[in-house]
């Protein structure tokens, strides 16, 4: 038991040395701090509800625009927050301890492609295959239990990122896999929408398209949800309104338009 204790204190839940982690988090931090508070900026809304939050078991769902940005700018916001800061990641300080129990859910065959994107997947990823596609042809396989598993101990361990509907397309359907999460090991689920890292970068986050963007990050109260008596489609349907990427939200853009 001492000894497990003192490999927890060097070693994230899937065995990745912490001080690699935070090499890791500092080097990308410091290479992407001006992509969301320099020649770009990322405005920041309801941190306040995530300040106060238990350090495990919670879940985050937001919609994605691309494979890595997004990601980038919430290891940023909640070191930030980690760290004090409320609604701002003007203090770059925050790098020098960032939050190592975090975890973010992304498709294996993104996470497998180079060296670089590996270095990703170290710092926080946990990789799934997709259940409807591979690659660039559709499939229809089941759930793997096994990757259901590997998100719970990243929420008994800490805080888990994860893009419901799997996709960076806007409107796409969300997959009901978040859904056997929430169920099986009931964490708080806080909703983020953020909008403007399509328009800056391209689909995988990484070149730059367009300078003096203005993205955004909008965190939400956590979703109120009965587990014992709300059906699968209406757990879907809460966390697709609050990210904004239900049909009803489709239809206002469109509207707007």
């Amino acid at each position: 038991m001492e000894k497990k204790k003192r490999s927890n204190l060097f070693r994230d839940v899937f065995g990745n040395l912490h001080i690699i982690k935070r090499f890791l988090i500092f080097t990308f931090g410091c290479i992407s701090y001006n992509r969301y508070n320099g020649f770009n900026k990322l405005q920041l809304k309801g941190t306040e509800y995530i300040k106060d939050l238990p350090d495990k078991k919670v879940l985050f769902v937001s919609n994605h625009q691309t494979y890595f940005a997004d990601v980038f700018a919430m290891f940023h916001v909640f070191c930030s927050v980690k760290n004090g800061f409320i609604n701002t990641i003007k203090n770059p300080i925050y790098l020098l301890n960032p939050k190592l129990n975090l975890y973010y859910v992304a498709a294996k065959e993104t996470m497998n492609k180079n060296i670089l994107t590996r270095l990703f997947t170290y710092s926080g990823g946990i990789t799934v295959k997709r259940t409807w596609r591979e690659g660039n042809s559709k499939v229809n396989r089941l759930v793997d239990i096994s990757e259901i598993s590997r998100m719970g101990n990243a929420l008994n361990d800490g805080w888990l990122i994860t893009f419901p509907q799997g996709t960076t397309k806007s409107f796409a359907p969300g997959r009901r896999g978040v859904v056997h999460v929430i169920r099986k090991y009931k964490p708080i689920v806080v909703p983020i929408v953020i909008d403007g890292f399509k328009l800056a970068y391209d689909k995988n986050g990484i070149k730059i398209k367009k300078r003096g963007v203005l993205q955004k990050m909008i965190f939400k109260k956590p979703i109120k949800m009965d587990l014992k008596n709300d059906t699968t489609d209406m757990i879907m349907e809460r966390i697709m309104d609050a990210i904004e990427q239900s049909p009803k939200f489709y239809k206002k853009k469109n509207t707007s338009l």
